[in-house]
């Protein structure tokens, strides 16, 4: 079981990115292969945020669009959006306060305290997330 960052969708089709060409090929494979994956609804929204938003350079989708390929994911038997659970605010406290998560950096908090309640890897490029404690993470692209 794997979570997977919403840095990752976007680089996966947003065509402008260095890390597009790999970020593509990553998630070809894990939607195809990977027998449960994880789209925490927080990173379903930010790559609709992202991939729409004309102020953003390259070519940005249409509402229609994003929709479309959110809607194609949603449809393969493996992947599973996913939210908080009951026990969600004891992971999130840990993660805040242990991994001093200030600022802009609770929302990544959040996923952190996701990934750790589903018992799963997260997959991300950012190296911030590092400093969440228990915390089971890896970088695809290296």
């Amino acid at each position: 079981m794997i979570v997977v960052d919403v840095n990752l969708l976007v680089y996966a089709y947003d065509e402008t990115t260095v890390q597009h060409t790999p970020a593509r090929n990553w998630l070809e494979d894990v939607f195809s292969n990977v027998p449960l994956v994880y789209l925490p609804w927080q990173c379903i929204c930010g790559f609709f945020r992202i991939l729409t938003n004309p102020r953003l350079p390259g070519r940005r989708f249409s509402a229609v669009e994003a929709a479309e390929v959110i809607d194609s994911w949603l449809r393969l038997p493996n992947i599973r959006p996913v939210g908080p659970g009951s026990e969600h605010w004891e992971h999130f406290r840990r993660m805040l306060v242990d991994g001093q998560a200030v600022g802009p950096l609770g929302s990544d908090a959040a996923l952190a305290a996701l990934a750790i309640e589903l018992g799963s890897v997260f997959y991300t490029t950012d190296r911030g997330f590092a400093r969440y404690p228990g915390l089971r993470w890896k970088n695809p692209l290296v």
